[in-house]
């Protein structure tokens, strides 16, 4: 009669082994602090960035006349390029070239401003003319202000029934005026003074600068990054010669409508209310206060009516159909960035950041 036996496991049976459910506890552990240390990354990598943007706008802040110089530096030797790459093409050196171009530049920049001057000049000579119509105006307005406060104050009187403390305006006077404004001039006059030497070094030694630039990458993007400095070349120059283009068009179309209306130097007045709406959306604003404020002695309600249709199509048709034909091909610009753009460079740089804005 045959006997069971039982046979006694191995000693490597004996060892105690961990459940599965363990085992996938310990995996999850694992990926849960890998997911925290990527969190952590991924925080610590975010705080460097927003402190290194608010350390970049701060020093933009406080150095806003070296960076505004060298940027319009900058641009001017963009516009400059195309005058000095055709006098190096017949055969005059490109140091010299850049010499002649940069005098060309300052004797058109002396001609415009002597020229657009004397308008100015005549312009507020003739002024006194038309007072009467403006202080008619003016008084019509302000008595109509003045009803609109009695009738705000009889239906909301103020509280405790005190009266609006009067507010006195001291005037400072021409010394205090000079004394405001001198930080302005003295940051035009180091921008004037310095511009002219960056743009010529800048002009003269392009190819050295690009080859530089493009050796501090590593070699095997060197050869991209020569293209895309060249691609950046081209746009900028394009919106440059687009903007110069679209600010002539809309000139000319509004000297046409200010001269049949007869408004006064309306040649000054158009080319001044053409290029300034080029500005992206306060251009419009800009450009229609200088025809408006001149038509004010001599146009009649339709006139000036006439003036702000006028200078607000012309607006709308250049943002709307000019710039996507002349530019669009070759600039892509998202509206949003464009937007905050100049809010950022408009309230760091004021005016000069609303004008360098886009092209940065």
């Amino acid at each position: 009669m045959a006997t069971n036996r039982i046979i006694p496991p191995a000693p490597e049976q004996l060892a105690v082994e961990k459940p599965p459910d363990a085992q996938l506890t310990e995996l999850e552990i694992r990926n849960r602090e890998e997911r925290k240390l990527n969190a952590m990354l991924r925080a610590g990598a975010t705080a460097q960035i927003i402190i290194g943007a608010a350390v970049v706008l701060v020093i933009c802040y406080v150095a806003k006349p070296v960076l505004i110089t060298l940027l319009s530096s900058i641009l001017i030797a963009f516009m400059l390029e195309p005058v000095v790459g055709l006098l190096e093409r017949i055969r005059l050196p490109r140091s010299a070239g850049a010499v002649v171009a940069i005098l060309l530049l300052m004797a058109l920049t002396y001609g415009a401003s002597y020229f657009f001057y004397n308008r100015a000049v005549d312009f507020a000579h003739q002024l006194p003319k038309y007072s009467a119509q403006i202080r008619g105006l003016l008084s019509h307005v302000r008595q109509q202000t003045n009803e609109i406060t009695k009738t705000t104050e009889q239906v909301l009187p103020p509280a405790n029934g005190k009266k609006p403390t009067p507010v006195t305006i001291e005037n400072t006077g021409a010394s205090g005026l000079v004394t405001e404004n001198i930080g302005t001039v003295a940051e035009a006059a180091l921008t004037a003074f310095f511009v002219p030497f960056l743009v010529y070094f800048m002009l003269s030694w392009q190819e050295h600068a690009r080859t530089k630039s493009v050796q501090l990458f590593r070699p095997e993007y060197r050869s991209t990054a020569y293209v895309t400095l060249g691609h950046i070349s081209v746009m900028m120059r394009s919106f440059i010669a687009g903007n110069f283009v679209i600010g002539l068009f809309m000139s000319i179309c509004s000297m046409i409508v200010f001269g049949l209306l007869g408004l006064p130097y309306f040649y000054f007045l158009a080319f001044i209310s053409g290029f300034l709406s080029l500005m992206p959306y306060l251009g419009v604003i800009f450009a229609i206060i200088p025809p408006l404020a001149a038509g004010l002695g001599v146009l009649k309600g339709t006139g000036l009516i006439i003036i702000i249709v006028t200078v607000l199509g012309l607006h709308l048709l250049s943002m709307n159909v000019l710039y996507p034909k002349v530019l669009g091909k070759r600039l892509q610009l998202n509206p949003l960035v464009v937007t905050i753009s100049l809010l950022l460079w408009g309230f760091i740089w004021g005016a000069m950041g609303l004008i360098l804005a886009v092209p940065i």
